[in-house]
């Protein structure tokens, strides 16, 4: 029986060869290049490994180390509560039972507020400068919080910190995918994302150097606000006069490296580069099921994501160290949790596979949760204790990432890519409320329904992303069935996935 025939859509404008030997030296000479998957040469293989390799390596200097810094900095700027707290900060403030909790709730309400709306003016405007525009104002911000004499003070500080840090990551998720393929985004994502993870080691560390100065006329915790607020202005400065806007303004590239920077994205990222933003257009992201799937786990991350990022401090002066240890005991923890973000997301873009790592990190997280609940007498069993708080932040650093990779290597249309990215990673954050307001004093030193939660929310997690990656899985065997062919995502130019799952060539990426 001889081999069925491909669908029309794999092998139309076959005549054009992808792998002719005419060089490519205008980005629209690509446009009419073929793509079909075991017929001709796909145009989603670049023949000039070397040259890709390059690329990328460019990109990988040039970009993620200042992406990075500018991420450690918005890390450092919003968890630096749990550090002054712990310096005497609700006592010179005079807060009242719960303030503290409140003054943490109050940041997620103008972070998924104001998310969408500024990361769609960073689409238009371009990310490279609406992006030290926003690290400018969080650290103006976290300047003025030195100078906070009340309650009331802060808490209007920590309304306007939230609003202007509301779209920095969803917009340094999208700059990325307008320079990397769908398969080099999750290591690129998680190099930039460590960041946090140190930032939160790092917080430590400053926080145990300024909280040693002596004899100082204010309080200690001032000094550590002016510090990380005063580093966070000046580099902001830096970043807007050095990021480039695109790839093909970028002026350390040459014409024949911005024609293939171009053809990479064009094949493998986005199905219009830089197409013009269209909310009518992107608001088509939620005519797929898949869409809330993807929110209701970044619900389910959003709860231990925060509780480990807020009270890590708290979790870890249960161990019974002092004050300057506590802040110091939090450092290996979150140098582990940034390693193992590395080790996840370089193994899923080397298996091209996302939903594995996720689930994986969710278990990490519901185990360390859970062990460090089960242990009445920490102190006797210190060391069980004190390693369980290295498995969540195991467990909370490489969902985050690979959530929001998994997503965007599925959607081909720039606008609904941006939409869908400034919803879920602010609603994950928005999970701050739960995190911030289920660790509550009087349940201290334990802590017991928080930790109780906060495993929940993992361990649904983990199913609903093996579910989805189950779903995906079965729905790219019928397509590949009814159309007599294997086709796997990566073969695909994203140019003909843009209606997404209704495109009847799409595939999954798992």
């Amino acid at each position: 029986m001889p081999p069925a025939s491909p669908p029309p859509y794999l092998v139309d404008n076959a005549t054009k060869v992808a792998s002719s030997s005419e060089p490519i030296d205008e980005p629209n000479k690509l446009q009419g290049y073929a793509s079909a998957p075991g017929i001709i040469d796909e145009v989603t293989r670049v023949t000039d490994h070397k040259a890709e390799r390059r690329l990328c390596r460019r990109f990988d200097i040039r970009l993620l180390p200042i992406l990075a810094i500018m991420y450690l900095f918005n890390a450092l700027d919003k968890g630096n509560l749990g550090n002054a707290k712990t310096d005497g900060m609700t006592d010179d403030l005079h807060f009242k039972p719960n303030q503290y909790n409140l003054l943490l709730s109050i940041f997620f309400v103008p972070f998924v507020i104001f998310a969408p709306p500024f990361s769609m003016l960073g689409k238009k405007y371009s990310p490279a400068r609406v992006l030290p525009i926003l690290m400018f104002s969080f650290g103006c911000f976290t300047l003025l919080s030195s100078a906070a004499n009340n309650f009331g003070g802060i808490f209007a500080l920590r309304w306007f910190l939230g609003m202007s840090e509301a779209a920095f990551f969803p917009l340094v998720i999208y700059y990325l995918t307008t320079f990397y393929r769908r398969g080099e985004l999750a290591r690129r994502l998680a190099i930039f994302y460590a960041a946090s993870n140190i930032a939160n080691a790092f917080s430590g560390l400053i926080a145990f150097g300024v909280f040693q100065i002596k004899g100082s006329s204010i309080p200690n915790w001032r000094y550590l606000f002016i510090v990380e607020g005063g580093v966070t202005v000046l580099f902001a400065i830096f970043a807007f006069f050095y990021l480039p806007r695109s790839a093909a303004e970028a002026s350390f590239l040459s014409e024949e490296e911005k024609a293939l920077a171009f053809h990479r994205i064009q094949v493998d990222s986005s199905a219009i580069v830089n197409e013009k933003f269209n909310l009518r257009e992107a608001l088509g992201i939620f005519k797929h099921p898949t869409t809330y799937a993807f929110l209701c786990i970044e619900i389910c991350l959003g709860v231990p994501l925060q509780g480990v990022a807020l009270f890590m401090p708290q979790i870890v002066a249960r161990l019974g160290y002092p004050t300057v240890k506590t802040n110091l005991y939090t450092v290996a923890p979150n140098v582990t949790g940034a390693a193992m973000l590395l080790v996840l997301a370089f193994l899923s873009d080397y298996t091209r596979l996302r939903s594995p790592f996720i689930v994986l990190g969710f278990l990490f997280t519901f185990a360390g949760f859970m062990i460090y609940a089960s242990i009445d007498d920490v102190k006797h069993e210190l060391q069980l204790a004190y390693f369980a708080t290295f498995m969540m932040t195991w467990g909370t650093s490489a969902p985050s990432v690979m959530l929001s990779t998994w997503y965007n290597n599925n959607i081909a249309h720039e606008g609904r890519r941006v939409l869908l990215t400034s919803i879920g990673v602010p609603l994950a954050n928005l999970m701050g409320l739960v995190g911030s307001n289920v660790f509550r004093d009087q349940d201290a030193p334990k802590y017991m329904p928080a930790l109780i939660t906060v495993s929940a929310f993992g361990a649904t997690g983990a199913c609903l992303a093996g579910i989805l990656a189950l779903y995906m899985w079965l729905d790219n065997k019928r397509r590949d069935r009814r159309d007599g062919v294997t086709v796997h995502a990566k073969d695909i130019p994203t140019d003909r996935m843009r209606d997404g799952p209704s495109s009847p060539e799409f595939r999954w990426f798992l």
